[in-house]
């Protein structure tokens, strides 16, 4: 039993569920792999991606630094995981040897001195933000209570092994060669990079985000406007290519979070609209799934199958948490 009177299993059931649905989500819900492959790759991959995830998450609640501190400790992870682990933000040969090779047009977007492609820094980072890390906290949090879902999931020895886990995950994936294919940034990619990433840990940690200023006088509104919102953004930003593509995701992005938190601040948001955020990218990725191919060739059968399951595993997540709320009384109160 816990301090509170929770029995151990209960209390890390969300902890497991995210450590699973992170590598899903990142990897899996936009078609990147297909279904035959999706177990293996969210076990493989549930140390880094999860472990981020769980972190983060316990990092917010435990200061109460919120959804805020999410984000930015979200494009943290985004610029640590593509920039100094898998180093994909730097490898222009990285997608070489998948599906994607004559499909990207990154290459348009590279910035020579940076060594980076513009394209790709939106795209994955973007990807890393809205499906590695909120989308699979905002769903697994609307699965709980409003008391359980702000509480801290682990004490000591449960943040030491997921740090662990996270970092023995994020070595293997450094390690393996046939992502990286013998690359190493440089010295100076690398150091931009941890520059990048030391900037948005402290601007994360800063005490603003754990003021709650009073709610404005306005009603929030209808949790189905956000996640509309999201989902168009979604997959206009993901269907952009070449240096207009980037001036308009970069547009679009800015718009949507700058509305986002105008209307997070009215009277009246809460989990409901949070998860409609959720299920706008998660929709939207569900949907680029019957549009892209999978990293490694699949006949078009399979290719379909794997679309199929995907959209229905993103229903059945979806769905069940929406009933969640309902049952706390959540739903309809944003209605």
């Amino acid at each position: 039993m816990t301090s509170h009177g929770e029995p151990m299993w209960r209390r890390l059931l969300p902890v497991v569920a995210l450590l699973l649905l992170a590598p899903w989500a990142a990897e899996c819900s936009w078609g990147g792999f297909a279904g035959a492959d999706m177990l293996l790759v969210v076990i493989v991959l549930a140390p880094m991606y999860g472990g981020a995830a769980v972190l983060i998450r316990e990092a917010a609640r435990r200061t109460g630094g919120g959804w805020p501190m999410i984000v930015l400790l979200a494009a943290g992870f985004g610029v640590v995981q593509a920039g100094l682990v898998d180093q994909s933000l730097f490898n222009p040969d990285y997608l070489a040897d998948t599906e994607f090779a004559e499909l990207s047009a990154a290459d348009r977007t590279r910035i020579p001195v940076l060594g980076v492609s513009a394209q790709e820094v939106v795209g994955f980072l973007g990807n890393h933000v809205a499906l590695t890390i909120c989308a699979p906290i905002a769903v697994v949090e609307s699965y709980l209570s409003p008391t359980r879902r702000l509480r801290p999931w682990l004490r000591t020895p449960g943040l030491i092994t997921v740090t662990l886990l996270y970092l023995l995950g994020s070595l293997a994936v450094f390690a393996d060669d046939s992502g990286r294919k013998g690359f190493l940034a440089s010295p100076g990619q690398l150091a931009g990079a941890a520059a990048v990433v030391l900037t948005l840990v402290v601007v994360a940690a800063l005490p603003r985000w754990r003021r709650r200023p009073a709610p404005a006088s306005a009603t929030a509104p209808r949790p189905r406007r956000p996640a509309v919102l999201v989902l168009v953004v979604y997959l206009g930003v993901s269907m952009l290519s070449g240096w207009v593509g980037v001036v308009v995701a970069v547009v679009a992005i800015a718009a949507l979070t700058a509305l986002l938190i105008r209307w997070s601040g009215r009277t009246g948001w809460g989990q409901a609209h949070v998860l409609a955020c959720a299920a706008g990218a998660l929709v939207g990725a569900a949907t680029l799934a019957y549009l892209v191919p999978p990293y490694a060739p699949a006949s078009p059968t399979e290719a379909l199958a794997s679309d199929v399951v995907v959209s229905l595993l993103a229903v059945v997540l979806l769905t069940g948490a929406y009933a969640r709320l309902r049952r706390f009384g959540e739903l309809g109160a944003a209605r």
